[in-house]
């Protein structure tokens, strides 16, 4: 069960992962032992699953994103997903509802590797079909999840 201080601590650390377990509990005004406790019930639970640097795509040579709905043979679904993923340029793999059966959300150098991508995705048994929508610009982008 999830209870304030548990969102107190998770918003801390969407803010900044690198405080100092002292400079949580300053913050959210408990115990050091206290926020130690939380995080590693959090973690031990599987809430927290870990923790990254934000970085920024175009500083990686990577600024290209797109998303692309791809539409898979019945019964392959969660094979051609799981092999989808594994490509290094996916950065999520969604299963949907609607007309598509998944989105894929990418991440490329430039136009020649997303067409790659592309080619290959449709080149995977049981990718029937896929629609590419190339990111112009991005108004929002938060990987944090708010509680």
């Amino acid at each position: 069960m999830i209870d304030e201080l548990d969102r107190k601590i998770i918003r801390v650390l969407n803010a900044n992962a690198r405080k100092s377990f002292r400079e949580i509990a300053k913050e959210v005004g408990t115990s050091v032992t206290a926020v130690i406790h939380t995080v590693k019930k959090l973690e031990a639970a599987g809430a927290v699953k870990g923790y990254v640097p934000v970085v920024d795509p175009e500083y990686f040579g990577v600024g290209l994103a797109a998303v692309i709905a791809v539409r898979i043979s019945k019964g392959k679904l969660i094979e051609t997903q799981k092999r989808i993923a594994q490509d290094p340029h996916v950065a999520a793999v969604y299963d949907v509802t609607g007309d598509w059966d998944c989105f894929i959300v990418g991440r490329f150098a430039e136009r020649e590797d997303l067409n790659g991508f592309v080619k290959g995705l449709l080149a995977i048994p049981h990718v029937d079909r896929t629609v590419t929508h190339v990111v112009l610009n991005v108004v929002k982008e938060d990987p944090r999840v708010h509680v």
